[in-house]
């Protein structure tokens, strides 16, 4: 795909509902600062936030990084993502992985949303291994139960796509989304412990993302405005850049956006 212009492509986010009004659930997005802010570790995706985060604080930090309705008593209803600050983001995501092209870095992908992001992801990873960088795929088949519902627990395995992107599947093979940071922290366990090889970069989200950005990698991903951690972890520097986006939307229509990552890391 012949990547857009920053008009084109902004247009397009919008259209597809990427980017400015989104059909993420006000009520939804709320519940998420507040269990943040409450330090529910399922909500933190792995940072040890420093400062104390009232449920304002996350609001107003998410109003500032990404674009959410400021006002306390839009308490239902949809919300919004500033495509403008999306695009400002993904242009300095864009200036990091072109850093790590050309630095023929080490780097670990990863996503907790595969049925939707996968795509991106994969040809993030295959444009950087043509551009000599390694892309790690450390612990490949770690197991551990996660609890689901009312149900007993179930096994989450952790796989890679091609071109090394990781993720997790259950036992019957499907693919699971996630928030948990533990398949990130078990990757960078096993490349402590066994090759000595450690990532300069982390191209993630969710407690993926988090994970590797408590552990001082340069970590660089996508996030939902119900996903307040890894916008707090950037302002407390332990993020390197968060881009705003509805991370639901059919994977078909990030490829403009892809595109236009991949040109502006230099890797079009």
């Amino acid at each position: 795909m012949t990547a857009p212009d920053r008009a084109a492509l902004r247009e397009h986010l919008v259209r597809t509902m990427i980017a400015g009004d989104v059909a993420t659930p006000r009520q939804n997005n709320l519940l998420h600062y507040r269990r943040m802010a409450a330090g529910n570790p399922y909500y933190l995706f792995g940072l040890d936030l420093k400062r104390s985060w009232t449920e304002r604080d996350v609001l107003e930090v998410m109003v500032e990084r990404c674009g959410v309705d400021p006002d306390p008593a839009h308490l239902y209803g949809d919300d919004t993502i500033d495509p403008e600050l999306t695009l400002d983001a993904l242009e300095a995501m864009g200036d990091r992985i072109g850093r790590a092209a050309t630095r023929r870095e080490a780097v670990v992908l990863a996503t907790g949303h595969p049925s939707t992001l996968t795509p991106v992801y994969q040809a993030v990873a295959e444009a950087l291994r043509a551009a000599g960088c390694r892309v790690l795929t450390p612990a490949a088949g770690w197991t551990y139960e996660v609890e689901v519902s009312y149900s007993a627990p179930e096994r989450r395995r952790l796989v890679y796509a091609p071109h090394g992107v990781a993720m997790l599947e259950s036992d019957d093979g499907r693919t699971r989304h996630t928030h948990d940071a533990a398949p990130m922290e078990a990757m960078l366990e096993e490349l402590a412990a066994e090759s000595g090889d450690w990532p300069d970069l982390a191209i993630a989200d969710h407690g993926w993302a988090g994970a590797a950005g408590e552990a001082g990698i340069d970590s660089v991903g996508f996030a939902d405005c119900n996903d307040p951690a890894l916008f707090a972890g950037a302002a407390e520097g332990k993020i390197d850049v968060v881009v705003p986006l509805d991370d639901g939307i059919s994977p078909h229509h990030y490829a403009p956006m892809t595109a236009y990552l991949l040109r502006r890391a230099g890797l079009g």
